[in-house]
């Protein structure tokens, strides 16, 4: 099964260029004027052009797009290699550094949001990464 990943933003070619440039993702298609397909992740991601305060599920639905800070329990990890490098590219670009980047028993981490409020995290293993958690090798 392939899993495909949708972000919303109110300027595609913003987020194309936040999200190459940032993350060194390349484009794959644009599916229209409102559509662009990223790859270089295990998985494509759709950047999907909406306006700020639009209904997510129609005229009815109560809540509106806003592209302000938010918190979602749902978020990205992009595996990278140099975390220092990766940060500094993607707060060139418009993303927010939520705190500094922690060490963890795997590597590093740093917390991070889009310049459309979306959060993210970058992860940078070390050693046998998640393994590390468990029992010494």
């Amino acid at each position: 099964m392939d899993i495909r990943i949708c972000i919303d933003v109110d300027d595609l070619d913003r987020a194309i260029a936040f999200y190459t440039q940032g993350l060194q993702l390349t484009l794959g298609r644009r599916l229209g004027a409102d559509w662009a397909e990223l790859l270089g992740a295990g998985s494509a991601i759709d950047l999907l052009a909406q306006e700020a305060g639009s209904p997510p599920l129609g005229a009815d639905h109560p809540q509106r797009r806003d592209f302000r800070r938010h918190w979602t329990p749902v978020h990205l990890d992009f595996v990278v290699t140099a975390i220092d490098d990766a940060a500094a590219r993607l707060v060139a670009r418009g993303a927010t550094l939520e705190r500094p980047i922690q060490h963890r028993p795997w590597g590093r981490m740093a917390n991070m949001a889009d310049p459309w409020g979306h959060g993210f995290d970058l992860l940078e293993f070390q050693g046998r990464g998640y393994d590390e958690m468990l029992s010494p090798s």
